[in-house]
Formats: C-alpha cells, structure tokens, sequence
C-alpha cells in the first residue's frame, strides 16, 4: 500500500504500522530499533504480516483514532454487515502486547485472519506449534518467541497461520499477540477489554496535558500524541520514525533507517514540548541528550540509538526487496560517523532553551557544554558532512557555519543571563568572527541570497532557519533576499526542497520529494516576516498532505501526490506543532528562539 495507507500503534517501547485493509506490514520487536516480527512493508507477505479483515475482501473502509489517543479503529463495511477492527498496543510493563479487537455493528460478515511470522526482519522462519484447542499459538526462532492467543481455533496453512470465523452484530472476537525472550515464559496473559480502557484512560490523561487550544489544535493534539509515541520511555529518547528504507524517492538508493535519536531535532522538539505544556517529556528529552553527549566533545556523533548507544553500523538486508522495488533495504546510518559542526551548535542551543524554559539549571551538564565549546572553538572552520549528511567530500557549509556562531551565541547568553561561569569574552570575540565569516563567505551577492556552503551557488532550505537561529532578523534584506531565492528557485509545487541534488554534488543520485520539515519553516519565515496570510496558506496546505488520521512521513511527492520517506516523521510533526504556535499562540518557538534580539 501507499505510505499514506498505514496508521501508528504502539506502547511507547515500539510500535507498528496498520494498513486500511487491517494488514499489520510492519512491526519492531522488543524495541524501536531491534528485529521485526513483521517486514511486508519492505519485502513482501512471505517476510511476515498479520491481516484481519472481511474473507469475501472489496468493503468500503474507514478509520479514525479514539479521540486524542493512540488506539486505532478501522471499519469495514460489506453488503453483509459492518465490523470494527480495533488495534491498539498497551503501554508496556515487562512484555510488549498487540490487541486486536473485532466487533460485530451490523449484519453478520464472515472475518478471515491471516498471518505470517517472521523474525529478524523476514529472514528467520519460526518454529511453531498450536494448542490442543488451536486457540494458542507459539512461534519461536533463537532469542524471541511471539505468543498468539486467539478466540477461535487457528490452522497452519502453507506456512501461513489463518483462522475463519463469523461475527455478528453485538458478538466481540479478541486476538492478542504478545512477544517475549524465547529463554523466558510470557509473564501476563492480557485482560484485552482491561487493557483497552487502561490504555484510552493514558492516552487521555496525557492528551489532557496539552496547553494548545485555537483552530488547529486537533492536529497540533495529534502530532504530539505521535512524538510522545515515537518517545522510548526507558530513556527519553526520541526517534526521527519508526521505520527504516521507506524510499525518498521510489524505486532509489535514498533508503535510511531513522529509527535512531537525530541530535538536529534537539532544539524544535524541546521547544515544541515545552510550549505544548509537556515539560516531563522536555526534561526527559533534555536528560537523554546530556548522557547521550556525555565523553569526549571529539567524539560527539550526530545521531544515536534510544539508550544513546554509538555503534550504528550500516548494513544491508538483499533478501529484502524493499518498499515497490526500492533498494537497498538499510539496517543502521553510517551517517552517524560524519563530523558534522551545526550539533555542537544544537546541543547549546537546546540546554540554554531548557535552562532559560525552566526544565533544568546549568548543573554538571554546563561543564559538558564548557568541554564542547572548547573543542568547537579549534574546529570551526573545518569543512564537514552538513546538515543533511551529505555522502561526498566535506565542505564549508554556510549553516553549520551559522550553527557554531549559536553555541557561542548561546554560552555567552549563559553566562550574561544565568551567571554560568566561562571565558565570555572569548566567546564573544569567536561568535563576532564567526558571523563576519558568514555573511562574507556563505553571501552571494550577485545572488542577493546566502548559498549552501562557501563560494557555491547552490541553495538550501536549512537556510531558512536563519532568523530562527537569531542570526540575523527576519526582515534583514539577505533574509528576505534568501527567502525569495528559496521561494523561487528551490520549491516545487509551493513547497520546499532540502536542495537541488545536481547542483549539491551529494554523492547519490538525484530525486527525491519536498521536504516537509522544510516547507513548515516556509511557512515561519513568512511568519517572521508579517505575511501572516501567506503562513497561513503554507500552513493550511502542509495540514492536507497528512493521510486520514493525520500522520506526516518525511517528504511529499507533489507529482505523484503521495507521502515519500520513513513514516511517520517526528520532523514533520514538530514542524507542524512549532508552525502553529508561531502563527496564533503567544508563546512563539521562532521568536523564543531567536529572542527578537539578532545581531
């Protein structure tokens, strides 16, 4: 199915994603980033699926989310009767559960349930055995066993395991599969109608913390409950998506595993939490970034795993075919070995955010920040991979520029604002140079628009978080001048590119779709600006490319008009929650951020 077919259930543990046609295609077990049990999504039913739906197929379908909650309904319609699909996965205590729950509305329809199981990302066929009764049963390949319990009796059919049954109006059929170490006996047999109750009254509880009201308040909801379900509770971390290899472009080699901890979203996820009112989530997100960095500042990396672990080898999976023929199929980001310099600027950022927003004060993590200043002030003026770890020789990036300019920015607004201790007057000294470097070097004239790295003529949208960053006003003419280029030049169908890949020399290539992260920034800059109309335009046409229950992948293809890229993509959503407080809440992210006071 499209991209935009599949919704998000989860335990804020891991999660999995259900098509239309009530298909689990993919689902990551024990953890976000460890082996699917399921692997459709990527390589086709024989790599593992679980569908429920009417056996005669062709039913109208719809499906909604409980209101402000992660538990999924899908309806099928048939000229026989109606019946309600309801997944859900309980938040998680020592195993993790999927129910799924079939409810009888009208009618009488008969169901068919249909799975293959499959671990290790399809690769590791299990060994399984049923019950007397045929309503247990057990699958188990080395370290993992999957548990299904079923109301009616299960056959093994050409490796396939299906059940046929018929559900009438008022009648409630409950599956529930629950994964465990293969060594270790499954602790709990789920309660489902418990569950489901203890699971809307979380999700509502947590829904009810929100502090965002106005017009768009249902889709701001919505995006939060979706970074909270991309949230690894153990630890705070928050990851980039849940998937790996959905295609930027389809049918090409632009296929990444995001199901890691990116520390370039550090800064709008902080800020995004705390405006929303979740200030738990914020310190938990703020904790894991300070352990996460924690070491020696020359060993900083981009990206790192939910625990902030750093080993994230890249491999591939060639049993795999991936999403319509997209390959290769990637396990792990090389890209987490780039020397990138705009995360220095970042993580400052991001922990003076948090000190100035209340989360926390300049404890032991202010001697972290000394030590990467430190390091960051011999480094500077490398070249390096940029923001959107490009795979081809390092080179002077105008925004990783702009970024070390804010960790120096930053740190002297510590310790002018907060009496953090420090060398200030360096600090001072180092961010002057580094912004005259910028605006002589990353600033064509003939262009009248600051340009991707030193001396090229290539755009970039990481350029539009210029006046965000503080580093020049909104309405400074090259801010304006850079917008209308970006405008111009590097949007398509309105929306904005991460940049123009020929032009970029990025070692891939070319093709791929806008980048909705990007297009929200668009949308702030015009903000910024005083175009509220034209904001609100942007905005209101980034809000329709979400799918029915409101999910954002990565990128757009306005062409083809369907999602591209891992999915859902907390980018995405913090663009969106950050846009709309930026266009009608008091409390605006851009501006907080840049503190209406740039150079």
């Amino acid at each position: 199915m499209r991209i935009e077919d599949y919704a998000l259930i989860g335990d804020c543990q891991t999660a999995a994603l259900v098509g239309r046609n009530g298909s689990i295609d993919w689902l990551c077990w024990p953890r976000f980033d460890s082996a699917a049990c399921f692997a459709a999504l990527l390589g086709g039913p024989e790599n593992g699926y679980w569908k429920i739906a009417p056996a005669a197929g062709a039913a109208a379908v719809s499906r909604r989310y409980l209101p402000d909650t992660l538990i999924l309904e899908t309806e099928f319609e048939t000229a026989e009767g109606t019946v309600t699909l309801t997944d859900f996965m309980p938040v998680r205590s020592a195993q993790s559960d999927l129910v799924r729950i079939v409810t009888g509305k009208r009618g009488r329809v008969t169901m068919l349930s249909e799975g293959v199981l499959r671990f290790d990302y399809g690769a590791s066929i299990p060994w399984i055995t049923l019950g007397a009764d045929g309503r247990e049963l057990r699958a188990v390949a080395g370290p993992d066993l999957a548990l299904l319990c079923s109301p009616v009796p299960l056959e093994q059919r050409d490796r396939k395991t299906v059940a046929r049954f018929e559900v009438r109006a008022g009648e409630t059929f409950t599956f529930v599969l629950t994964h465990a170490e293969s060594h270790l006996s499954v602790s709990v047999r789920v309660d489902a109608q418990k569950a489901l109750q203890q699971t809307e009254a979380f999700w509502k509880r947590w829904s009810a913390r929100c502090t965002i009201g106005g017009s768009w308040a249902g889709p701001v909801k919505r995006s939060l409950v979706t970074l909270k379900a991309l949230t690894y509770a153990p630890t705070g971390g928050i990851i980039a998506a849940p998937t790996t290899s959905l295609p930027e472009k389809i049918g090409g080699v632009r296929n990444w595993d995001y199901r890691y901890c990116w520390l370039r979203d550090a800064t709008l996820t902080l800020l995004a939490l705390m405006d929303a009112g979740y200030y738990d989530e914020a310190n938990a997100w703020r904790e894991w970034l300070v352990r996460a960095v924690a070491g020696s500042p020359q060993q900083m990396q981009i990206m790192y795993g939910l625990a902030g672990e750093r080993r994230l080898p890249e491999f591939e999976l060639p049993w795999l075919s991936g999403y319509e023929g997209s390959k290769p199929v990637r396990i792990g980001n090389a890209a987490s070995a780039q020397l990138q310099l705009d995360v220095y600027g970042e993580v400052i950022d991001a922990l003076y955010q948090a000190c100035k927003g209340g989360v926390a004060g300049h404890d032991i993590a202010w001697n972290l920040q000394r030590s990467l200043l430190e390091h960051l002030a011999k480094v500077w003026a490398e070249p390096d991979a940029g923001l959107w770890e490009i795979r081809a020789p390092p080179r002077h990036f105008t925004y990783s520029k702009i970024m070390a300019w804010v960790a120096f920015d930053r740190a002297v607004k510590m310790v002018e604002g907060f009496n953090a201790p420090g060398p200030v007057e360096r600090w001072r000294e180092l961010r002057e140079r580094i912004h005259a470097d910028v605006c002589a070097n990353g600033f064509n004239r003939k262009r009248n628009s600051f340009v991707q790295s030193y001396g090229a003529d290539a755009l970039d949208a990481s350029l539009l978080l210029i006046p965000m960053s503080g580093f020049l006003p909104a309405k400074d003419p090259r801010v304006v001048g850079t917008l209308e280029a970006i405008r111009r030049e590097l949007t398509q169908d309105g929306l904005v590119l991460r940049y123009r890949a020929h032009e970029a020399d990025d070692g891939l290539p070319p093709g791929e779709g806008v980048f909705l992260a990007c297009s929200f920034w668009l949308a702030d800059n015009l903000c910024m600006q005083g175009r509220g109309d034209e904001a609100q335009e942007t905005f209101e046409r980034l809000l329709g490319l979400a799918n029915d229950v409101g999910l954002l992948a990565e990128e757009y293809d306005p062409a083809g008009r369907r999602l591209l890229g891992n999915f859902p993509q907390a980018f995405s959503h913090v663009g969106l929650v950050n846009t709309a407080m930026n266009l009608y809440q008091h409390e605006k992210p851009a501006e907080q951020r840049a503190e209406k006071k740039a150079a």
